[in-house]
């Protein structure tokens, strides 16, 4: 069975930094690409950052380029995202996403507001 779990969200000012976790379970974690998306009150899901199963290859919405970085430790089955110079349009739910055996999963995401 596969689960995703995210944590490491919450409450930051403006300009504030947060990392966020993914746990898998379920799947062969180290052979697959994982993927970031979030998804704003009224506003469509938005991919977010992307990475190939060894970690070396990433891709990031234009929004989020150079201040979010995506990584993933295969040793633990976790997928990470670091954000840095958080600004108010970041507020979402993000989410973890995994493609396995032809079918798509969604951890239930953890809630990020950006706010002074």
């Amino acid at each position: 069975q596969v689960k995703l779990v995210e944590s490491g969200g919450g409450l930051v000012q403006p300009g504030g930094s947060l990392r966020l976790s993914c746990a898998a379970s379920g799947f062969m974690f180290s052979i697959v690409g994982m993927s970031w998306y979030r998804q704003a009150p009224g506003k469509e899901r938005e991919l977010v950052a992307y990475t190939n199963r060894f970690g070396d290859i990433t891709n990031y919405a234009d929004s989020v380029k150079g201040r979010f970085t995506i990584s993933r430790d295969n040793a633990k089955n976790t997928v990470y995202l670091q954000m840095n110079s958080l600004k108010p349009e970041d507020t979402a739910t993000y989410s973890c996403y995994v493609r396995w055996s032809g079918l798509a999963y969604w951890g239930q995401g953890t809630q990020v507001t950006v706010s002074s």
